[in-house]
């Protein structure tokens, strides 16, 4: 990852020297952020290509940074597009979780342009980040799914899944929604005993990360192994197990997901780092 560090203010509404000055533009389409050819985030006072509708995010270390909606028949320019996913590790790591505001955002624009309640269109809220409808006054903001991740430990071991979401042979922590009235806590008891099978205690709050795929926050847990015997559920495991320090199957370590934060971590109170 790249080390310069700008820091990111969020804000929903820009102020009168937001506009006309310098800033960074992030380009967004069907996943591709925008980028200077072979380079990084747009700085510059226009966006360099597309006429889409600009949404401000906020300030980076003072610069306003502006998402731009780049339609398909948009005009790129020299811009070079990039899938977020690999543009990970091209630029600082602040910056990369404020292009996955951005694709959020566009997307948010994208798909709440109607009521959900009497299909008026909807205009801006003049206040915050949501859309209101003239209408009836229904306000919707930018889905956001809050979803736990946890690694369970049985001694010096982990418990680690291949999921059928990776193609190849790869393992991770265990993951799932939270699902209405039901808290982080219970989330990771029923996730983890719903894809495995056992019962776990001291559950414990690692950490969280913004996942813009495509709109999840990842709340990070480590928890101990209580009971049971693994059963998977096969529908979502291909395979699980628990794996000493220094006998890992393929699996993420460090990087750009909470996954593999949770298990640097796991190896670094193991000594194994």
């Amino acid at each position: 990852m790249c080390s310069t560090t700008r820091v990111f203010t969020p804000l929903s509404q820009p102020d009168d020297h937001h506009h006309d000055t310098e800033a960074i533009w992030i380009p967004v389409r069907s996943g591709n952020i925008f980028v200077e050819p072979g380079g990084g985030l747009i700085t510059g006072t226009e966006p360099g290509a597309g006429d889409g509708a600009h949404h401000f995010l906020g300030d980076m270390a003072g610069t306003p940074v502006w998402a731009v909606d780049m339609h398909d028949s948009s005009e790129e320019g020299d811009l070079e597009p990039v899938h977020l996913r690999k543009l990970y590790g091209r630029i600082p790591e602040q910056e990369w979780i404020v292009a996955g505001r951005a694709e959020q955002i566009i997307n948010y624009e994208r798909t709440h342009r109607f009521c959900g309640r009497c299909g008026s269109p909807t205009t801006s809220s003049p206040s915050d980040r949501g859309r209101v409808c003239p209408e009836c006054s229904h306000m919707a903001f930018p889905r956001l799914s809050p979803a736990m991740i946890v690694l369970v430990e049985r001694g010096d071991q982990a418990l680690l899944a291949w999921g059928r979401q990776f193609p190849g042979r790869f393992f991770s922590t265990l993951a799932g929604f939270v699902e209405p009235g039901e808290s982080l806590e219970q989330a990771v008891e029923r996730e983890v005993r719903e894809e495995v099978g056992i019962e776990v205690t001291n559950i414990r709050y690692f950490g969280s990360q913004p996942w813009p795929f495509p709109h999840s926050l990842m709340c990070g847990f480590q928890c101990d192994y209580s009971s049971g015997e693994i059963v998977i559920q096969e529908e979502e495991i291909v395979e699980a197990g628990w794996f000493d320090a220094h006998d890992l199957p393929p699996t993420p370590v460090g990087g750009m997901s909470i996954a593999g934060w949770l298990i640097e971590d796991w190896l670094r109170r193991r000594g194994n780092s």
